[in-house]
């Protein structure tokens, strides 16, 4: 095994020179809770923890971990005695200490454990790799990465990797095209929440490039902006009948979040059922998971590529689509699980201050709380959250679309539906299965009659041309098949 592939952060092989002991904690209701891989504890906070060193390991990890302050290396949890106090110092010297800024990427919270109280500090996976000490630099003494259980120098080779591939096209060091912008609106967010804005918040929201100039986050938290979010309504499960097209932008991005939130607010309206007993009444979606899938689509959107979030409500479902993709390291079932890491960590440690975001990864696990997985949809620079009606209030309305779209489908289309599938064919395919070889006649009476009717759809929306398109039944043209056969 080389040197580089000892410290691989996805390597579950530890270096020799570590002890191959597991500490295992009695926390709650007998259950053990060793420390792993993204699990650290420290019974106390003093001058002999390096608590720099474990929050840089996490940062350099690619899944990011927690440490727990009030609990011993034999689990037992002894609890702090200045729990505000320490919380203070430990985000003191996270942010004075560590270089990249750490700031959007961590959380201190005070939690209760056997009626004691304990630290728990949060930390994602930063994109900026290598993260280092401020006093020793981009060293073996100034960056660690966590192997097994514990926070191992990191060595130079790997450090000069990490820094000749980190990630430089973001929002935080795009400069922004326009220097005369203000925040008025972001002041009196912060004011609502008791936490004034300094005349030196551009500095310390990290406003600013290195040179000294207003940033592409501050163009988008400013007062006037180019960037708008549109909130698009059908009347039927496709995009043929426009109902509805609002905007919300032009301002500063907290102002168009909050908009957004309380236009899906409005529609997501409540329906009762009547039952012998009882009065049920039931939101066409689940309010919470709604909420967290409209900041998280706004929080990681990609914005370097000027291409904001939108949002889709349709008879039976909501669709929410944002720019990007899962970052670099980051794959679907670290994704599900909550691993964090944030895209725009400027905007989350905005968001997360106007507690419009409360603890880093909590939002995907909340989403799933309410809705699978399938509800899920990575594409190749999009990711698109869809959100089905409450089962006890869709039966009625996808009875009637399919009544009134089964009317309207030709030979040609349920030729197309039935060689379709849920995974993705491209255009070539679908005329080969079909028996056309003249691709006009393909497109006009099979293709684009099928997508018109919602009955299939493009895994590239905004590309149509795009050499990798391909063509996927929707769940009404899964419906529809299901119709057509059963007669």
């Amino acid at each position: 095994m080389s040197l580089q592939d000892k410290f691989d952060p996805k390597n579950d092989q530890l270096p020799k020179k570590r002890k191959s002991i597991i500490f295992t904690a009695i926390i709650d209701n007998n259950k053990t809770m060793p420390e792993t891989n993204r699990k650290e504890y420290k019974r106390e906070l003093n001058t002999d923890v390096d608590i720099e060193k474990e929050v840089i390991a996490f940062l350099n990890y690619y899944e990011g971990g927690m440490i727990y302050i009030g609990i011993d290396n034999t689990g037992n949890v002894v609890g702090v005695s200045d729990a505000d106090g320490d919380s203070l110092k430990i985000k003191d010297r996270i942010k004075n200490n560590i270089s990249p800024s750490a700031m959007g990427l961590f959380d201190v919270v005070v939690e209760e454990r056997e009626g004691k109280e304990i630290i728990k500090v949060t930390i994602a996976s930063g994109s900026e790799k290598p993260y280092f000490k401020k006093k020793y630099g981009m060293t073996e003494k100034g960056c660690f990465i966590r192997i097994g259980t514990a926070a191992e120098p990191m060595p130079q080779m790997m450090i000069d990797k990490l820094f000749s591939t980190r990630t430089r096209n973001s929002i935080g060091k795009i400069r922004s095209h326009r220097q005369d912008l203000t925040f008025e609106q972001l002041r009196i967010y912060y004011e609502e929440k008791r936490k004034p804005l300094s005349h030196q918040f551009k500095k310390s929201l990290e406003l600013l490039t290195e040179d000294g100039l207003l940033n592409y986050a501050a163009y988008l938290l400013a007062d006037e902006n180019g960037v708008s979010i549109k909130v698009a309504k059908y009347s039927g499960t496709n995009r043929v009948d426009l109902i509805e097209n609002n905007e919300y932008g032009y301002c500063s991005l907290i102002k168009a979040t909050k908009s957004v939130l309380d236009k899906i607010e409005l529609e997501n309206r409540t329906a009762s059922q009547i039952t012998s007993k009882e009065r049920i009444d039931k939101r066409l979606w689940n309010p919470v998971a709604i909420r967290e899938a409209v900041i998280n689509s706004i929080v990681h959107n990609d914005f370097t590529r000027e291409v904001p979030p939108k949002f889709e409500l349709f008879a039976d479902r909501i669709e929410i689509t944002s720019a990007g993709t899962l970052p670099e390291g980051l794959n679907e079932d670290d994704f599900f699980d909550g691993v964090s890491i944030p895209r725009n960590r400027e905007l989350m440690r905005v968001y997360r201050d106007l507690e419009l975001v409360e603890q880093l990864g909590s939002g995907v696990p909340r989403i799933l709380e309410s809705y699978g997985r399938e509800c899920f949809r990575f594409m190749g620079n999009f990711v698109r959250m869809t959100f089905p009606i409450s089962e006890e209030i869709i039966p009625k309305v996808t009875e009637q679309v399919t009544e009134q779209v089964t009317e309207q489908v030709t030979e040609q289309v349920s030729s197309i539906l039935n060689v379709a599938d849920q995974t993705g064919r491209s255009g070539a395919e679908l005329m080969a299965l079909v028996g056309i070889k003249h691709r006009p006649t393909f497109l006009y009476n099979y293709l684009q009659p099928a997508l018109d009717r919602g009955l299939m759809e493009m895994t590239i929306p905004d590309k149509p041309k795009s050499s990798k398109q391909r063509y996927i039944l929707t769940a009404l043209g899964k419906r529809m098949i299901d119709e057509m056969n059963k007669d």
